[in-house]
């Protein structure tokens, strides 16, 4: 039997490639030599396989010892047993020692089958129970081969994996060859009649959060969180976040240094757009800051149409539309309300001017946290938040007598707040040349939250009508968090 040694290490051999144990080795390889016996034998047999540690196979074949065979497979005539020993009888089990060498090859090739096929099996179960749960993680990999627009690509972790980028899935901004590295997002896992496909995504905006967790560690530590997310792939993607600790700046963690961070990922989507924005629960805040790079002058929401009306200078129209109305409609998205978006001069033309320019009942404002105003000591704003005070709505209503009643507020913190709320809702009643209403200088509702909407992109003074002179996100980032700083 030393012939049979040669062909175990063989099996020994691909059993370390595919990462198998001694004991799924040899299940391997009686599996095998039992398919070989069906062939050489006719059918499904009983044997008992025995493999030994040094390599030796040793092989019975059992038959029962019948009055007339009705299974030639299984079963022997007992004149046929009387020739080995005369002292069988009807019910015996009759005991055929099978050398390994005696195999034909259709037998070889059958046991060779059987031996592939479990193997691709146990690779398939392997792959379902490793990536079932990992559906929305980074992967990464390298290019094999273009066929018909998808990509097909060779795992780093699990070379035997189909893992494929359809054209859907692709960045219409990149190529890739043929040996490249590539990381995309596990979008999806596939049946397929060969087995589990998995479906990978590099347009997905998925993978931009994907890769914002790899440069960013404090949304890996969860200190930081991307709250809403959308994309539009090669053109724009908005991202916002917030922070669960106060002390840290979510949109400047997302940055960088120097716009560090940002660039990595914007490297990485070869070049594409970013806008990262101070996620904020009121929708009215929140629609300000989406329209980034765009400054908004005002807006006006309709909470049972979930319908907000942003209206800005006309300066400012083409950042906020973007290119074939990419930007307002990203906005949207994210926001998850529909915004309808005027210049003031359409505005006014529309009888808009009483919700533009104030003056009459209609004019509203959004509230916003005191936290977000410039002037007000810290001392000062944790007297009032233990006071519960922490809105501006919240501080409009109250004189200097009610600031005095606040513990730990003095005649000059009151003094402080009163010139505060005066400097912030002076109105001027000048009227202009050609009798049109008076326009109220109500910074509350523009300068102070605009100084909390730092995005990536940041608008030039005097931007241009078309929205392809809109800056490189990635640098406006960089300017946008040293100014903050």
């Amino acid at each position: 039997m030393n012939d049979q040694i040669p062909i175990v290490e063989a099996f020994r051999m691909m059993a370390a490639n595919k990462s198998l144990t001694e004991l799924e080795l040899h299940d391997l390889i009686r599996d095998g030599i039992q398919a070989a016996l069906a062939r050489r034998f006719g059918g499904p047999v009983e044997a008992e396989i025995d493999i030994t540690d040094g390599g030796d196979i040793s092989i019975v074949v059992l038959k029962e010892v019948v009055e007339e065979v009705e299974d030639p497979a299984r079963e022997v005539t007992l004149e046929q047993a009387r020739w080995d020993d005369p002292d069988f009888q009807v019910g015996d089990l009759m005991e055929i020692p099978v050398d390994f060498r005696d195999f034909g090859r259709s037998a070889v090739m059958a046991a060779k089958q059987r031996i592939i096929q479990r193997i691709r099996e146990g690779e398939r179960d392997r792959i379902r129970m490793e990536f079932n749960d990992r559906v929305g993680d980074l992967v990464s990999g390298e290019v094999q081969a273009s066929e018909r627009g998808k990509l097909v690509v060779m795992l780093n972790r699990s070379r035997d994996a189909e893992a494929i980028i359809p054209w859907r899935e692709q960045n219409p901004r990149e190529r890739f060859r043929q040996g490249e590295p590539i990381r995309a997002v596990l979008k999806l896992l596939e049946e397929t009649p060969r087995g589990p496909r998995l479906i990978l995504s590099r347009a997905d905006p998925q993978f931009v959060a994907s890769l914002f967790a790899l440069e960013v560690p404090e949304i890996y530590q969860d200190i930081v969180e991307i709250k809403e997310i959308v994309r539009e792939a090669g053109g724009r993607t908005k991202v916002a976040v917030a922070s669960r600790d106060e002390s840290v700046d979510p949109v400047g963690a997302c940055v960088g240094l120097k716009g560090s961070r940002v660039q990595a990922v914007v490297s990485e989507l070869s070049g594409e757009r970013i806008d990262i924005v101070p996620w904020h629960p009121d929708p009215e805040i929140f629609a300000r800051r989406a329209l980034a790079p765009a400054r908004v002058a005002k807006v006006i929401s309709n909470q049972e149409g979930h319908v907000i009306t942003a209206i800005v200078d006309e300066d400012q129209l083409s950042l906020a539309i973007g290119r074939n109305g990419q930007n307002v409609r990203l906005a949207s998205q994210l926001i998850g309300w529909q915004i309808d978006l005027y210049s003031s001069r359409d505005w006014m033309e529309r009888g808009g001017e009483s919700g533009l320019f104030g003056g009459g009942d209609e004019y509203e404002m959004s509230d916003f946290p005191l936290s977000e105003l410039e002037g007000i000591a810290p001392a000062t704003l944790a007297a009032l938040e233990a006071a519960g005070i922490g809105s501006f709505y919240g501080l409009l209503d109250m004189d200097r007598s009610d600031f005095l009643q606040v513990p730990g507020i003095g005649p000059d913190e009151a003094d402080t707040l009163e010139a505060l709320i005066d400097e912030l809702t002076v109105v001027d009643e000048t009227q202009t040349a050609s009798g049109g209403p008076a326009k109220a200088d109500t910074e509350a509702d523009t300068e102070a939250p605009a100084k909390a909407d730092v995005a990536v992109d940041t608008p030039a003074p005097d931007a241009p009508e078309e929205p392809r002179a809109e800056p490189a996100d990635a640098m406006s980032t960089a300017a946008a968090s040293e100014g903050t700083a």
